[in-house]
C-alpha cells in the first residue's frame, strides 16, 4: 500500500498594532475577542507550529492549542510539553506537520487527489516568523489602528507579498473592546511560481 502525500501549505498568522508591534513582555498588549475569534477559525484543525516563547505565553487553560497539532520549536534538548509535538528546527517541525498531511486517512488521500494543500499554521514568535516568512504562502494580519507601546515586530514584508483580501473592504471594525481592526491577506507572488 503506497502513502499518499497532501501538499502543505505554509501561512504566517498574526495581529500587529500600529507600527508592527505583535507583543510586549511576551504576551500580546491588547485584548482583540474578534481577532481570537478568527484565529481559531482559521486554525482550527489544522497543525499549528510556534517557539517555546509563544507556547509559555499561552494561557495554561489552553495548552496545547485544542483542535490542532501543536508543534513547538526550542533549542532546548530535553524540553517537552504534554500534548505538544517538540522539533528543534523549523525544518524539522515543516516535516513533523507534512507527516501530518501524509497521513493515510480518507480525508488526506481526498486533498491530495484534488491537490489541495493542508495549511500549516505558523503562529509565533518574531524569529520564527522571520525564518518561515520568504518560504510562506499566505500571510493572515490582523492590522489593528491603535498605537500600543511593544518589544516584539511583525516581520517585515517585501514586494513578493500581494494584499488579495482586506475585511472589511474599507475601513475598519469596531470592536467590542473599542478597537479599531481589519483582516488583511497576504499572498507571496513568488511562492505562486515555484
Amino acid at each position: 500500500m503506497s502513502e499518499t502525500v497532501a501538499p502543505v501549505s505554509v501561512a504566517l498568522i498574526w495581529a500587529q498594532s500600529a507600527g508592527g508591534i505583535i507583543g510586549h513582555n511576551g504576551s500580546m498588549p491588547w485584548h482583540l475577542p474578534e481577532d481570537l475569534a478568527h484565529f481559531k477559525e482559521l486554525t482550527l484543525g489544522s497543525p499549528v507550529m510556534m517557539g517555546r516563547k509563544t507556547w509559555d505565553s499561552l494561557n495554561p487553560r489552553f495548552r496545547p492549542l485544542p483542535g490542532r497539532r501543536n508543534i513547538v520549536i526550542t533549542r532546548q534538548e530535553e524540553w517537552n510539553a504534554p500534548g505538544a509535538e517538540v522539533a528543534h528546527t523549523v525544518t524539522s517541525a515543516l516535516e513533523l506537520a507534512a507527516a501530518s498531511a501524509a497521513s493515510s486517512d480518507r480525508v488526506a488521500a481526498d486533498r491530495a487527489q484534488k491537490d489541495v494543500a493542508e495549511t500549516v499554521w505558523v503562529i509565533g514568535g518574531a524569529e520564527i516568523f522571520a525564518s518561515v516568512l520568504k518560504s510562506a504562502d499566505r500571510l493572515e494580519v490582523t492590522e489593528i489602528h491603535e498605537t500600543f507601546e511593544g518589544d516584539t515586530l511583525a516581520p517585515e514584508r517585501g514586494d513578493e507579498w500581494m494584499l488579495v483580501a482586506s475585511d472589511p473592504s474599507d475601513g475598519w471594525h469596531t470592536s467590542a473592546t473599542n478597537l479599531r481592526y481589519r483582516f488583511l491577506r497576504y499572498e507571496n507572488q513568488q511562492a505562486q511560481q515555484r
